[in-house]
């Protein structure tokens, strides 16, 4: 979050100067903390190259500061850690969950874009970056604003992916909780539907035996005799 904070300050206001060097340094900071971070969970790890193997992309983002926009990327493990944390209760939060994975991704693509685009592309406010994100994260893709860069492009392929993914699970969640709506309501009938089907077997029951009686009158007073 710190890194967000001064990566957002330095983007979305062209710093210069004293200020730019300060957010340079918070930003370096953290990339820090972002290689100190991998390097001990590597050596922490039981099954080294398991783990190695299954965090490239955080080699990468370590490896290549170059390509900055990158390590907005550690802001998503945010999103697989609310995730966790609420798997019990999605489906009461969906609302929450998925207005605040959206938003964090489309600030974090706005903010990676706007840095690789201000200088060489179409996208030069914080304003139009984040409305080609939302337009991109939902798959409409007006085409009026276009990465032109190599950084700004895989920007737009990362948003892509995530926004598919985070649409997929929306989709998910929500079909899921209407099937459990369903099947509460199909529980919550069953018994009603079991006591009313009893009552009509009684009547049926007490019908047929007032029919039965009708039709052998002697029967019914007992002064036929019984075989």
């Amino acid at each position: 979050m710190l890194f967000l904070g001064a990566y957002s300050w330095q983007v979305i206001a062209n710093l210069d100067g004293d200020l730019l060097h300060v957010t340079e340094s918070v930003i370096n900071l953290t990339w820090g903390m972002f290689v100190a971070d991998y390097i001990v969970n590597l050596v922490l790890s039981r099954e080294r190259w398991t783990w190695f193997k299954r965090h490239l992309l955080d080699l990468v983002i370590v490896a290549l500061p170059v390509l900055r926009p990158l390590r907005l990327l550690r802001l998503l493990s945010i999103l697989r850690q609310l995730n966790q944390h609420a798997s019990s209760l999605i489906r009461r939060r969906v609302s929450t969950y998925t207005a605040g994975a959206a938003v964090l991704l489309i600030y974090v693509a706005g903010l990676a874009v706007l840095e690789a685009e201000r200088d060489s592309g179409n996208i030069r406010n914080f304003g139009d970056a984040v409305w080609w994100a939302f337009v991109t994260m939902t798959t409409v893709g007006y085409g009026d604003f276009v990465p032109q860069s190599l950084v700004g492009r895989f920007v737009a392929v990362g948003l892509m992916v995530g926004g598919i993914a985070l649409i997929g699970v929306v989709t998910a969640t929500l079909a899921s909780w209407i099937i459990d709506r369903i099947s509460d309501e199909t529980r919550a009938d069953a018994p009603a539907s079991a006591r009313q089907i009893a009552e009509l077997q009684q009547e049926i029951s007490a019908l047929a035996a007032r029919l039965d009686a009708a039709a052998n009158p002697k029967r019914a007073s007992g002064d036929e005799p019984a075989l």
